[in-house]
Protein backbone atom coordinates (compact mmCIF):
# COMPACT_ATOMS: atom_id res chain seq x y z
CA UNK A 1 0.00 0.00 0.00
CA UNK A 2 1.17 3.48 -1.06
CA UNK A 3 0.55 7.02 -0.24
CA UNK A 4 1.88 10.70 -0.94
CA UNK A 5 2.30 12.87 1.82
CA UNK A 6 3.00 16.82 2.03
CA UNK A 7 4.34 18.24 4.85
CA UNK A 8 4.78 21.99 5.46
CA UNK A 9 6.93 23.45 7.91
CA UNK A 10 5.88 27.45 8.54
CA UNK A 11 9.07 28.74 10.24
CA UNK A 12 9.62 32.08 11.35
CA UNK A 13 12.07 33.04 8.55
CA UNK A 14 11.50 30.28 6.39
CA UNK A 15 8.81 28.20 4.94
CA UNK A 16 9.60 24.35 3.46
CA UNK A 17 7.52 21.96 1.81
CA UNK A 18 8.28 18.47 1.55
CA UNK A 19 6.21 16.13 -0.47
CA UNK A 20 7.06 12.23 -0.03
CA UNK A 21 5.97 8.66 -1.58
CA UNK A 22 5.47 6.15 1.24
CA UNK A 23 5.88 2.43 0.11
CA UNK A 24 5.83 0.10 2.79
CA UNK A 25 6.22 2.66 5.29
CA UNK A 26 9.14 3.59 3.67
CA UNK A 27 9.20 7.43 2.36
CA UNK A 28 10.74 8.64 -1.24
CA UNK A 29 11.64 12.09 -1.51
CA UNK A 30 9.57 13.70 -4.49
CA UNK A 31 9.73 17.60 -3.72
CA UNK A 32 11.99 19.28 -0.87
CA UNK A 33 11.66 22.68 -1.30
CA UNK A 34 12.25 26.10 0.65
CA UNK A 35 11.32 29.68 0.06
CA UNK A 36 12.38 32.58 1.97
CA UNK A 37 9.20 34.39 3.72
CA UNK A 38 10.61 36.11 6.61
CA UNK A 39 6.89 35.40 8.55
CA UNK A 40 8.43 37.44 11.97
CA UNK A 41 10.22 40.10 10.39
CA UNK A 42 8.89 43.36 11.58
CA UNK A 43 6.76 42.05 14.16
CA UNK A 44 7.72 39.25 16.06
CA UNK A 45 9.26 41.34 19.23
CA UNK A 46 5.83 42.99 18.90
CA UNK A 47 4.12 39.60 19.14
CA UNK A 48 2.52 40.08 15.69
CA UNK A 49 2.74 39.35 12.20
CA UNK A 50 2.95 42.41 9.64
CA UNK A 51 0.26 42.13 7.20
CA UNK A 52 2.99 42.46 4.76
CA UNK A 53 4.58 38.86 6.14
CA UNK A 54 0.90 37.64 5.68
CA UNK A 55 0.94 38.65 1.67
CA UNK A 56 4.69 36.88 1.50
CA UNK A 57 3.28 33.67 3.30
CA UNK A 58 0.00 33.28 1.50
CA UNK A 59 1.76 33.90 -1.80
CA UNK A 60 4.23 31.37 -0.52
CA UNK A 61 1.35 28.95 0.15
CA UNK A 62 -0.09 29.04 -3.16
CA UNK A 63 2.98 28.17 -4.56
CA UNK A 64 3.52 25.34 -2.72
CA UNK A 65 -0.80 24.68 -2.94
CA UNK A 66 0.19 24.29 -6.65
CA UNK A 67 2.96 21.71 -6.59
CA UNK A 68 0.82 19.76 -4.00
CA UNK A 69 -1.85 19.80 -6.44
CA UNK A 70 0.34 18.58 -9.61
CA UNK A 71 1.38 15.84 -7.52
CA UNK A 72 -1.90 14.87 -6.58
CA UNK A 73 -1.26 15.24 -2.51
CA UNK A 74 -4.52 14.97 -0.85
CA UNK A 75 -2.95 14.11 2.73
CA UNK A 76 -1.21 17.82 3.59
CA UNK A 77 -0.10 18.74 7.21
CA UNK A 78 1.31 22.50 8.44
CA UNK A 79 2.63 23.18 10.99
CA UNK A 80 3.64 26.84 12.50
CA UNK A 81 6.31 27.10 15.15
CA UNK A 82 7.37 30.07 17.01
CA UNK A 83 6.13 33.68 15.02
CA UNK A 84 2.96 31.98 14.56
CA UNK A 85 2.25 30.57 18.19
CA UNK A 86 3.58 33.79 19.68
CA UNK A 87 1.43 36.15 17.34
CA UNK A 88 -1.81 38.35 18.55
CA UNK A 89 -3.34 37.72 15.23
CA UNK A 90 -2.43 33.99 14.91
CA UNK A 91 -5.97 32.89 14.19
CA UNK A 92 -6.40 35.61 11.48
CA UNK A 93 -3.16 34.06 9.73
CA UNK A 94 -4.50 30.30 10.25
CA UNK A 95 -7.82 31.12 8.76
CA UNK A 96 -6.66 33.53 5.52
CA UNK A 97 -4.37 30.45 4.53
CA UNK A 98 -7.23 27.81 4.80
CA UNK A 99 -9.92 30.11 3.43
CA UNK A 100 -7.50 31.13 0.57
CA UNK A 101 -5.54 28.52 0.03
CA UNK A 102 -7.21 25.27 1.59
CA UNK A 103 -4.48 24.57 4.25
CA UNK A 104 -4.92 23.78 7.81
CA UNK A 105 -2.33 24.74 10.14
CA UNK A 106 -1.66 23.30 13.40
CA UNK A 107 0.18 25.24 15.64
CA UNK A 108 2.77 23.28 17.94
CA UNK A 109 4.18 24.34 21.20
CA UNK A 110 8.04 24.61 21.96
CA UNK A 111 7.92 21.37 23.64
CA UNK A 112 6.36 19.38 20.64
CA UNK A 113 8.57 21.10 18.21
CA UNK A 114 11.70 19.57 20.30
CA UNK A 115 9.64 16.12 20.65
CA UNK A 116 9.41 16.56 16.39
CA UNK A 117 13.12 17.99 15.59
CA UNK A 118 14.82 14.95 17.74
CA UNK A 119 12.53 12.52 15.90
CA UNK A 120 14.37 13.95 12.54
CA UNK A 121 17.95 13.59 14.14
CA UNK A 122 16.84 10.18 14.73
CA UNK A 123 16.75 9.47 10.93
CA UNK A 124 19.66 11.19 10.40
CA UNK A 125 22.33 10.30 12.93
CA UNK A 126 23.66 6.95 14.54
CA UNK A 127 22.67 7.75 18.16
CA UNK A 128 24.15 5.29 20.77
CA UNK A 129 23.52 4.82 24.55
CA UNK A 130 25.48 8.32 25.41
CA UNK A 131 23.37 11.56 25.07
CA UNK A 132 23.80 13.89 22.61
CA UNK A 133 22.81 17.74 22.58
CA UNK A 134 20.89 18.56 19.60
CA UNK A 135 19.91 22.88 18.92
CA UNK A 136 17.88 23.71 16.05
CA UNK A 137 17.99 27.41 15.37
CA UNK A 138 14.57 28.80 14.01
CA UNK A 139 13.75 32.26 13.15
CA UNK A 140 11.88 32.78 16.39
CA UNK A 141 12.80 30.15 18.68
CA UNK A 142 15.83 27.40 19.50
CA UNK A 143 14.96 23.74 20.61
CA UNK A 144 17.86 22.07 22.39
CA UNK A 145 17.01 18.14 23.27
CA UNK A 146 19.56 16.08 25.23
CA UNK A 147 18.58 12.24 23.94
CA UNK A 148 19.99 8.96 23.18
CA UNK A 149 19.38 5.88 20.82
CA UNK A 150 16.93 5.43 23.75
CA UNK A 151 14.83 8.30 23.62
CA UNK A 152 14.67 12.22 24.72
CA UNK A 153 16.54 12.85 28.49
CA UNK A 154 15.55 16.34 28.26
CA UNK A 155 14.29 19.30 26.05
CA UNK A 156 13.60 23.20 26.07
CA UNK A 157 12.60 25.75 23.47
CA UNK A 158 14.32 29.16 24.34
CA UNK A 159 12.77 32.08 22.08
CA UNK A 160 15.96 33.43 21.35
CA UNK A 161 15.44 32.33 17.73
CA UNK A 162 17.57 34.26 14.40
CA UNK A 163 15.48 37.13 13.75
CA UNK A 164 14.74 37.94 17.55
CA UNK A 165 18.65 38.27 17.63
CA UNK A 166 19.03 40.28 14.79
CA UNK A 167 16.27 42.82 16.16
CA UNK A 168 18.00 43.16 19.16
CA UNK A 169 21.94 42.79 18.83
CA UNK A 170 22.42 42.66 14.91
CA UNK A 171 21.78 46.37 13.91
CA UNK A 172 24.90 47.17 12.03
CA UNK A 173 26.93 45.82 8.91
CA UNK A 174 28.86 44.35 9.75
CA UNK A 175 28.07 43.70 13.33
CA UNK A 176 29.84 45.87 16.35
CA UNK A 177 31.64 44.43 18.39
CA UNK A 178 29.75 45.63 21.68
CA UNK A 179 26.25 44.66 20.54
CA UNK A 180 28.42 41.16 19.94
CA UNK A 181 29.62 41.20 23.46
CA UNK A 182 26.06 42.15 24.95
CA UNK A 183 24.35 39.77 22.86
CA UNK A 184 26.61 36.77 24.43
CA UNK A 185 26.20 38.15 28.05
CA UNK A 186 22.46 37.48 27.07
CA UNK A 187 23.38 34.08 26.11
CA UNK A 188 25.13 33.34 29.33
CA UNK A 189 21.78 34.39 31.19
CA UNK A 190 19.09 32.84 29.02
CA UNK A 191 20.91 29.77 28.70
CA UNK A 192 21.23 29.10 32.34
CA UNK A 193 18.81 25.99 32.44
CA UNK A 194 20.50 24.53 29.49
CA UNK A 195 23.65 24.50 31.42
CA UNK A 196 22.36 22.53 34.12
CA UNK A 197 20.90 20.43 32.08
CA UNK A 198 24.62 20.29 30.41
CA UNK A 199 26.30 19.35 33.60
CA UNK A 200 23.49 16.68 34.63
CA UNK A 201 22.99 14.62 31.17
CA UNK A 202 26.64 15.18 30.39
CA UNK A 203 26.65 15.16 26.13
CA UNK A 204 29.57 14.16 24.38
CA UNK A 205 28.23 14.90 20.74
CA UNK A 206 26.63 18.21 19.59
CA UNK A 207 24.62 17.80 16.66
CA UNK A 208 22.90 20.97 14.49
CA UNK A 209 20.15 20.89 12.92
CA UNK A 210 19.30 21.95 9.25
CA UNK A 211 18.81 25.35 8.57
CA UNK A 212 21.96 27.41 9.73
CA UNK A 213 24.14 24.48 10.32
CA UNK A 214 23.63 23.20 6.60
CA UNK A 215 24.99 26.24 5.55
CA UNK A 216 28.00 26.25 7.61
CA UNK A 217 28.49 22.59 5.91
CA UNK A 218 27.80 23.28 2.22
CA UNK A 219 30.71 26.52 3.12
CA UNK A 220 33.07 23.94 4.82
CA UNK A 221 32.55 21.52 1.72
CA UNK A 222 32.95 24.39 -0.84
CA UNK A 223 36.19 25.67 1.14
CA UNK A 224 37.92 21.92 1.20
CA UNK A 225 36.45 21.61 -2.38
CA UNK A 226 35.29 17.74 -0.86
CA UNK A 227 32.79 15.69 -3.40
CA UNK A 228 30.00 15.57 -1.57
CA UNK A 229 26.52 16.14 -2.11
CA UNK A 230 24.83 17.80 0.90
CA UNK A 231 21.13 17.32 -0.33
CA UNK A 232 21.84 13.64 -0.27
CA UNK A 233 23.27 12.84 2.84
CA UNK A 234 21.34 12.68 6.24
CA UNK A 235 24.62 13.70 8.32
CA UNK A 236 27.69 15.70 7.87
CA UNK A 237 30.66 15.90 10.19
CA UNK A 238 32.10 19.40 10.66
CA UNK A 239 35.58 20.08 12.60
CA UNK A 240 35.54 21.99 15.61
CA UNK A 241 38.73 23.44 13.42
CA UNK A 242 36.80 24.44 10.87
CA UNK A 243 33.52 25.88 12.99
CA UNK A 244 35.99 28.30 14.12
CA UNK A 245 37.10 29.07 10.59
CA UNK A 246 33.62 30.34 9.72
CA UNK A 247 33.21 31.78 13.32
CA UNK A 248 36.06 34.23 12.74
CA UNK A 249 35.40 34.57 9.10
CA UNK A 250 31.33 35.19 9.19
CA UNK A 251 31.13 37.57 12.52
CA UNK A 252 33.58 40.28 10.85
CA UNK A 253 31.90 39.86 7.59
CA UNK A 254 29.42 42.30 6.03
CA UNK A 255 26.10 41.04 4.19
CA UNK A 256 27.97 41.50 0.90
CA UNK A 257 31.06 40.13 1.95
CA UNK A 258 28.90 36.43 3.32
CA UNK A 259 26.81 37.07 0.17
CA UNK A 260 30.53 35.94 -1.52
CA UNK A 261 31.77 33.07 0.10
CA UNK A 262 30.87 30.17 -1.72
CA UNK A 263 28.14 27.52 -0.24
CA UNK A 264 26.36 30.56 1.32
CA UNK A 265 22.80 31.08 0.42
CA UNK A 266 20.90 34.61 0.05
CA UNK A 267 18.21 33.33 2.93
CA UNK A 268 20.84 32.42 5.52
CA UNK A 269 22.87 35.87 4.91
CA UNK A 270 21.45 37.71 7.73
CA UNK A 271 21.11 35.85 10.47
CA UNK A 272 24.32 33.71 10.13
CA UNK A 273 26.10 35.54 12.08
CA UNK A 274 23.82 35.85 15.54
CA UNK A 275 23.42 32.21 14.89
CA UNK A 276 27.22 31.20 14.80
CA UNK A 277 27.85 33.09 17.68
CA UNK A 278 24.89 31.17 19.40
CA UNK A 279 26.62 27.73 18.47
CA UNK A 280 29.93 29.44 19.87
CA UNK A 281 28.25 30.43 23.09
CA UNK A 282 26.67 26.30 23.67
CA UNK A 283 30.25 24.57 22.79
CA UNK A 284 31.57 26.50 25.99
CA UNK A 285 29.11 23.88 27.55
CA UNK A 286 29.55 20.59 25.93
CA UNK A 287 33.38 19.29 25.35
CA UNK A 288 33.50 18.19 21.61
CA UNK A 289 35.91 18.58 18.52
CA UNK A 290 33.27 17.99 15.96
CA UNK A 291 29.76 19.21 14.79
CA UNK A 292 27.34 16.53 13.65
CA UNK A 293 25.00 18.12 11.05
CA UNK A 294 22.00 16.85 10.96
CA UNK A 295 19.88 17.66 7.36
CA UNK A 296 17.09 16.17 8.62
CA UNK A 297 14.92 18.27 11.50
CA UNK A 298 11.13 19.11 11.76
CA UNK A 299 9.60 18.61 8.71
CA UNK A 300 11.21 14.83 8.21
CA UNK A 301 10.30 14.38 12.65
CA UNK A 302 7.17 15.27 11.61
CA UNK A 303 6.89 13.06 8.71
CA UNK A 304 7.95 9.90 10.48
CA UNK A 305 5.68 10.77 13.42
CA UNK A 306 3.01 10.41 11.04
CA UNK A 307 4.66 7.51 10.16
CA UNK A 308 4.72 6.08 13.59
CA UNK A 309 0.77 6.49 14.03
CA UNK A 310 1.68 9.25 16.61
CA UNK A 311 -0.62 12.29 16.51
CA UNK A 312 1.70 15.51 15.62
CA UNK A 313 0.33 18.37 16.91
CA UNK A 314 0.86 18.49 21.13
Amino acid sequence: MSQRIGVIDMGTNTFHLLITDIVDDKPTVLVNEKSSVGLGKGGITKGFITEEAIQRALQTLRSFREILDAHGVLHVIATGTSAVRSASNKEELISRIKKEVNIDVEVIDGGREAELIFRGVQQAVALNEKPALAMDIGGGSVEFIIGNKEGILWKQSFEIGGQRLIDRFHLHDPMREDDRVMMHQFFSEVLLPLAEAVKKWKPVQLIGCSGTFDTLAEMNIQYHREKIVLEKQTNYLLSLTDFKRLHKQLVASTRAERLAIPGMIELRADMVVVAICLIDEVLKFVCCNTIMVSTYSLKEGVLYTMLDGVKVGS
